[in-house]
């Protein structure tokens, strides 16, 4: 983009990237999910015991992230409870940083640049979240299925 104000390109960024789910199908499974099987019907056991299995999943998912990164030096995490997402805090050396502004880019955003050059994660930098002036952070799902969710947390460490 040419002359265009930096802080109008990260907002346009921001917009591109919350187009990843598509309206149409999110709708019918956000129906189904408000409206659940009724207790007695035919599917509802059913329903109740996949329900259940996920969401003790996800909760072992969160632990194993969460837990991941807080075995890293220089990471800090709070536990994920209640959404799809960590933030860890990235607590970069001024070597890292000088490295990111060498290059031109926020720091955060240098660090998921290098992570996913050096091991295919994808995640969002902190920075386009408003995080607080002189700290660092990015964002990532704890979504993968749990029998990837083991080497996911080894390839970030």
């Amino acid at each position: 983009m040419t002359n265009i104000h930096p802080g109008a390109i990260e907002e346009m960024y921001k917009i591109a990237s919350i187009n990843l789910s598509p309206g149409t199908v999110g709708q019918i499974a956000m129906s189904c999910m408000v409206n659940p099987p009724a207790p007695g019907s035919p599917s509802y056991d059913l329903w109740r015991q996949e329900r259940e299995g996920e969401l003790a999943s996800l909760r072992r998912r969160a632990h194993m992230v969460t837990d991941g990164f807080n075995s890293l030096e220089g990471v800090t995490c709070n536990f994920t409870e209640g959404a799809m997402y960590a933030f860890p805090r990235l607590h970069l050396p001024p070597k890292a940083v000088a490295a990111a502004k060498a290059a031109g880019k926020a720091p955060d955003v240098f660090y998921c640049l290098r992570l996913l050059e050096a091991t295919g994660i994808s995640t969002v930098p902190g920075s386009g979240f408003g995080q607080e002036e002189g700290t660092f952070h990015l964002r990532t799902t704890i979504l993968p299925r749990e029998e990837k969710m083991a080497e996911f947390v080894q390839l970030f460490k």
